[in-house]
C-alpha cells in the first residue's frame, strides 16, 4: 500500500469516526427525551396523554420507515441550509443525526418500558414529582439497556456513514467507492471492509464492557 493510500485510509477513518461520534451524540441528546416522552405519555404512564403519544409515535415511525439513502437525498436542501453544502463529512452529519434519533428513541423506549411499573407507582405514591421519578427511577433502572441500545445505534451509524459515501460524504464509504469500486482497486475495497469490521467489533466490545460494569453497579 502506497503512502498516499495510507494517508487516504487514515483520513477516511477519522472522518467516519467523526460522523459517527457527532451524530451518535445528537441521537443520544435528542432521542432519549423522545423515548421518555413516549413512555411517560403512554396509557398508564406517569404523564398519560394519548394524543401526544400517538402523534409523536407517528412522526418517529415515519422517519424510521424511510430508507437512509432516500432520507439522505431528501434532506439535501436542509443540509445546505444548515452547513452551507451537501457534500463532505459535516453535510453527512445532518441526515445521520436525523435518521439515528428516532431509531434510538425507540430503543430507549423499550428499555424504559422494562422498568418495573410497581416501582414507579410506589415512588409516585410517596409524592415524588414526575421529574424526580424520571431522574431517580426510570433512567437509573433502565441505564444498562439504554447504554446497550446506544452501542447498537453507533454500530448502525457506522454502516449508514459508509452508505453516505455514495454521494460524496467522505469517510470509508467514499474511499471504497472512489478507489475500490470506480478504479477497480480490490485491495482498497478489502482494506476498507476489514477496517469497518474492526471498528464495529471494537465499538461493540467497548460498549459491552461499559454496560457490564454499569450492570454490576446497578
Amino acid at each position: 500500500m502506497s503512502p498516499v493510500m495510507i494517508d487516504l485510509l487514515i483520513n477516511a477513518i477519522e472522518e467516519t469516526l467523526l460522523m459517527t461520534a457527532i451524530s451518535g451524540l445528537f441521537s443520544l441528546i435528542a432521542g432519549l427525551p423522545l423515548g421518555l416522552i413516549l413512555v411517560m405519555s403512554s396509557p398508564g404512564g406517569i404523564a398519560e396523554n394519548r394524543w401526544i403519544n400517538r402523534s409523536l409515535g407517528l412522526v418517529i415511525n415515519g422517519f424510521r420507515s424511510l430508507p437512509f439513502i432516500i432520507l439522505l437525498v431528501a434532506l439535501i436542501p436542509l443540509t445546505r441550509f444548515l452547513v452551507g453544502t451537501s457534500l463532505g463529512t459535516w453535510a453527512a452529519i445532518v441526515p445521520l443525526s436525523i435518521t439515528a434519533t428516532p431509531y434510538f428513541a425507540r430503543v430507549a423506549e423499550v428499555s424504559l418500558r422494562d422498568v418495573d411499573r410497581g416501582l414507579t407507582d410506589a415512588v409516585r405514591a410517596m409524592g415524588a414529582s414526575k421529574l424526580r421519578i424520571v431522574w431517580d427511577v426510570l433512567i437509573p433502572e433502565a441505564l444498562p439497556g439504554i447504554l446497550s441500545g446506544f452501542v447498537v445505534t453507533l454500530v448502525a451509524l457506522i454502516g449508514a456513514s459508509a452508505m453516505a459515501g455514495a454521494i460524496g460524504a467522505g469517510g470509508l464509504g467514499d474511499l471504497a467507492i472512489r478507489y475500490g469500486y470506480q478504479r477497480f482497486e480490490t485491495v482498497v475495497m478489502i482494506e476498507v471492509i476489514v477496517v469497518l469490521i474492526v471498528m464495529v467489533c471494537g465499538i461493540q466490545w467497548l460498549g459491552d464492557l461499559i454496560v457490564a460494569r454499569v450492570d454490576k453497579r446497578h
